[in-house]
């Protein structure tokens, strides 16, 4: 794709006009440093700018810098529609609804850690259920799940898997409030019922990272995030609905397609599977992903408390002496009605984020009380072999993207071509000669996760923290990692 396309709008701002694309209905707006967007894909192109398309669209069809090619949406995609005629689209949110980040502070520095990372790698590798089929301890009956697809967290806290700090430390408080467990199928059901407590496989992951203070770019937030010691060591994990998820985006697909002719939807891409938000079917799937993202929630949390009972039994220290508390967990795959400002008023739309999260900024009556200060907490993912990042939400995103921001690193290589280009094996070596040690029940998936198959963390993050949309916090390095 020519880069004579896109428009300049700012340093880090590349605009698409709607006369690129016969039936765009709002510009495009890719959010990246000028060495990112020289790589570009033209499927993201092409896919955004069918975005830009559907019915009902707000202001801007956007792309973050991690953004690379998905299914319908790029991954990376941000959208807004009109709750009036506006369309919601599970290309839109993605297979694996609410997969998310969660970040796990501890008291623990790396010199405690060190003798003990072989042991709590195995430990933990036999307490978390990882890979495709795995299964949770939790025993459910259908009556069960039904109930903690409804009321997400909550379901957690009634049951002792969960603290109020927890629940108070989730987007959302872990609980989407339209969720209806009727709008779900048995297959669904079937499929996830059983799945609670676990990793999945692909590119989900369950890390231990340390945070050193030469890593630390604004200490004052740092602290507020309770990231207050040198070597500090964290949990960051990565994973979101499993089968049930999938099951849901599967099912509503099928149903969907129907409803373009029936409708009367212009749209670009049979990816782009749409059904007004106010019909019956665009009602029912959003009450069924409402209950995938709760579930997702509970499935983060369960891994928590298995995390905790492991680290408990290794140390053998109290939990308040461990201090493994939540510092934040937020969706990357999900839909939310969210209130911005639309040519000068305020408007309830249905934000479409896929690939990446929300970056609500100080003051927002959505973020935890003890962070209003210094903004929504921002946990980026990136290769196993590189880390994360916490960064924080900011006041112009709430103007300019719809509280939006970047997710993670993001491709730049399929997994079938990462898994041609070396084996598992010897990513495994190369991560243990670089001081990280890893652990999978299914070696071809550290091929697909190598490093060289995504972008450079560092280098995202640099975008957004120079557009504004967040702020940089901190980088954390791992040393321990469990892969699906």
């Amino acid at each position: 794709m020519k880069k004579e396309i896109f428009r300049r709008i700012t340093a880090n701002i590349w605009e698409i006009t709607p006369d690129f694309k016969m039936g765009m209905n709002v510009p495009v707006r890719l959010l990246s440093s000028s060495e990112l967007i020289e790589g570009i894909d033209d499927r993201v192109i092409d896919q955004i700018t069918n975005v830009a398309c559907l019915p009902g669209i707000k202001k801007y069809a956007l792309c973050m810098p991690d953004g690379h090619p998905g299914y319908g949406f790029p991954i990376g995609g941000v959208a807004a529609f009109s709750l009036e005629n506006g369309v919601i689209s599970p290309g839109g949110i993605g297979f694996d609804i609410n997969c998310g980040m969660r970040l796990l502070r501890t008291n623990l520095t790396s010199a405690e850690l060190e003798p003990r990372k072989e042991e709590l790698l195995n430990r933990l590798f036999a307490t978390i259920p990882s890979g495709v089929g795995s299964s949770g301890f939790v025993q459910l009956d259908g009556k069960e799940f039904s109930s903690l697809m409804e009321k997400g967290m909550n379901w957690c806290l009634e049951r002792g898997y969960a603290t109020s700090d927890d629940v108070d430390c989730v987007e959302d408080h872990g609980c989407l409030e339209k969720a209806n467990h009727q709008a779900v199928s048995e297959k669904a059901i079937s499929r996830g019922i059983n799945q609670m407590g676990t990793l999945g496989s692909g590119n989900h992951y369950l890390e231990i990272e340390i945070a050193a203070r030469e890593n630390i770019y604004a200490e004052e937030k740092a602290r507020v995030f309770g990231i207050d010691r040198d070597n500090q060591v964290m949990v960051a994990i990565h994973c979101g609905s499993r089968g049930f998820g999938h099951q849901i985006a599967t099912d509503y697909l099928q149903i969907f397609d129907k409803c373009s002719k029936k409708y009367g939807l212009q749209i670009k891409d049979r990816e782009l599977m749409s059904a007004p938000v106010k019909s019956s079917e665009g009602r029912q799937y959003f009450e069924a992903m409402a209950c995938a993202a709760n579930a997702a929630f509970v499935n983060r949390q369960l891994i928590v408390y298995g995390i905790r009972k492991v680290f408990k039994e290794i140390f053998k220290k109290s939990n308040e002496e461990l201090g493994i508390d939540t510092i934040y967990d937020v969706a990357h795959n999900i839909a939310k009605i969210e209130q911005y400002e639309i040519e000068g008023r305020m408007e309830n739309l249905l934000v479409h984020r896929k690939g990446a999260t929300r970056s609500f900024g100080p003051g927002s009556k959505d973020i935890p009380q003890k962070y209003m200060s210094v903004g929504q907490p921002v946990i980026v993912g990136g290769s196993m072999e590189t880390g994360s990042a916490l960064l924080c939400g900011t006041e112009l995103a709430d103007r300019e993207t719809f509280g939006s921001t970047l997710h993670g690193a993001g491709r730049t290589m399929s997994r079938m071509q990462a898994k041609r280009t070396i084996r598992g094996d010897a990513v495994q070596k190369r991560m243990r000669e670089n001081g990280i040690l890893v652990k999978t029940g299914h070696m071809a998936g550290l091929a697909e996760e190598a490093s060289f198959a995504y972008k450079d963390i560092d280098e995202v993050i640099k975008a957004v923290d120079a557009i504004g949309i967040s702020g940089k916090v901190a980088r954390f390095f791992p040393v321990l990692n469990i892969k699906g």
